[in-house]
């Protein structure tokens, strides 16, 4: 989406909108003291031509996974703890995160997220997991919070890709941590790139809810998998 209508700045500096134009101000103000206008006027004249219009921020969010009838019982008599889900600053803050490479990354000044991309993500989690009936108890970390396994996670990828073609990024891996045992004893990565429709930023927040989805669905699956593994034995 690179050269798009929208400005973008890698170092989260001032929009291009925003910036002082010298010669404008400059013209404004020999105009304003040749008719006896007042400084105080004067200076009210230079900030109004240096701000210019306002872009309006807008904001984004992806909706709860949704989830199949929940089964008659749990399937599983454990009780999972949901623990804060880890990720770069970038992926900590709310404005949305493009890349132009392999090493280069970019923020939207005026395109964010409703609230954090791991706040997003876990509480998606918690969701699918709850839906899905096959827990004892499913329960978020505090410090009153008992449970027999602890499922944490790592945020890698949460962006727009511009090349080779724009997609969605979505690189999640989870593990479950055995209190009893004190060891992981399930790790799961996913990592996919979206297609993404149309080279704009709805069209992004589109594609990475689509690979959101599929990306908790499949942990969540792989999770349930490995806990009928062991029920078997």
């Amino acid at each position: 989406m690179n050269g798009g209508a929208l400005k973008r700045d890698l170092h989260v500096g001032r929009p291009a909108s925003a910036r002082f134009d010298l010669a404008r101000m400059a013209k404004i103000s020999a105009r304003c003291c040749t008719i006896g206008v007042s400084a105080a006027t004067i200076v009210a004249c230079l900030i109004l031509s240096a701000c210019g219009a306002i872009t309006p921020v807008k904001y984004y969010r992806l909706d709860v996974v949704p989830s199949g009838a929940p089964s008659s019982g749990a399937t599983y008599p454990v009780t999972l703890i949901l623990g804060q889900i880890s990720a770069p600053d970038l992926f900590r803050d709310n404005k949305l995160v493009y890349s132009t490479g392999s090493v280069q990354l970019g923020t939207y000044d005026n395109q964010r997220w409703a609230e954090a991309p791991t706040e997003m993500i876990e509480n998606m989690l918690i969701e699918s997991l709850r839906a899905s009936g096959q827990y004892r108890t499913v329960e978020r970390i505090s410090s009153s919070a008992r449970g027999d396994y602890v499922l944490r996670g790592h945020l890698s990828a949460f962006n727009e890709v511009d090349t080779p073609q724009v997609a969605a990024r979505f690189s999640l891996e989870l593990e479950l941590f055995e209190r009893k045992s004190g060891t992981v004893v399930w790790t799961q990565p996913y990592s996919h790139d979206e297609p993404v429709s149309t080279k704009n930023v709805p069209a992004v927040v589109e594609a990475l809810q689509t690979n959101v989805r599929t990306g908790l669905q499949q942990l969540t699956s792989s999770l349930s998998q490995y806990f009928a593994s062991q029920a078997a034995h």
